[in-house]
């Protein structure tokens, strides 16, 4: 696996970690202290709800987890994250589907057919497979299987249990930037990491020789791969 691969979600712990320590006092007096913290079911309530709706237009889900860790500790900023993700992946499924239909196939049709293909036979163990690895827009996935024939529920299962890892993994970012503890923060990195490398190895191991994307798949150095295997099928 490139280095590269793994580049992007260390640039966003970098940055997420810088910010957090160099406006710390701006956070401080951020929505989320101001609207959310300490405010129990109400504040819970009232992030899953606006971190869902910034999510259905794009925002990334590391973000949210980032800011889950800071305002709600680890466990909680993890689970309510995850919440407001699923929330936001609804949402932007449910439009597509809906609303979007004619203009995002026109717009992204080449894409949308992959997606459907790669995981329209088996939506959860494929977009489990999809949420876990470390390239790719959550976004996108979302409009595209909303486009595409895809059953809802097996694909929400997969994507709420594929967004775990690195809910978990940005959520402790956030924690640790809030509490200052530099080895909470190395683990997160750790942690993002050994995510990293599991959602490729099942990735490499699960697809069944479908592409989902040919610029991805290039990234995880697998077009070497199916050079290898077809080679030895001839």
């Amino acid at each position: 696996m490139k280095l590269r691969i793994l580049l992007p979600g260390l640039v966003v712990i970098a940055v997420l970690v810088a910010l957090g320590y160099l406006l710390g006092d701006v956070i401080d007096r951020s929505w989320i202290d101001t609207h959310v913290q300490g405010r129990g079911l109400t504040g819970e309530l009232l992030f899953i709800s606006v971190g869902g709706l910034l999510a259905s237009v794009g925002l990334s889900r590391q973000v949210i987890a980032f800011l889950g860790g800071y305002g709600f500790g680890f466990l909680g900023g993890a689970l309510l994250g995850t919440l407001a993700a699923l929330l936001g992946c609804l949402l932007s499924f449910s439009v597509a589907r809906l609303l979007g239909r004619s203009w995002l196939k026109r717009q992204y049709s080449g894409r949308i057919t992959k997606i459907d293909k790669f995981i329209h036979d088996n939506p959860f163990s494929m977009t489990l497979l999809i949420r876990l690895l470390p390239l790719g827009s959550n976004w996108m996935v979302n409009l595209a299987a909303g486009v595409s024939g895809v059953r809802p529920v097996p694909f929400f299962l997969g994507s709420a249990l594929g967004y775990v890892p690195q809910m978990l993994v940005f959520s402790l970012v956030g924690s640790g930037t809030q509490v200052g503890q530099f080895w909470q923060l190395l683990i997160a990195v750790l942690l993002f990491v050994i995510s990293a490398m599991l959602g490729v190895y099942l990735y490499r191991r699960y697809r069944h020789g479908m592409v989902l994307d040919t610029a991805m798949d290039h990234e995880l150095s697998l077009d070497a791969v199916r050079r290898e295997s077809s080679g030895c099928t001839r």
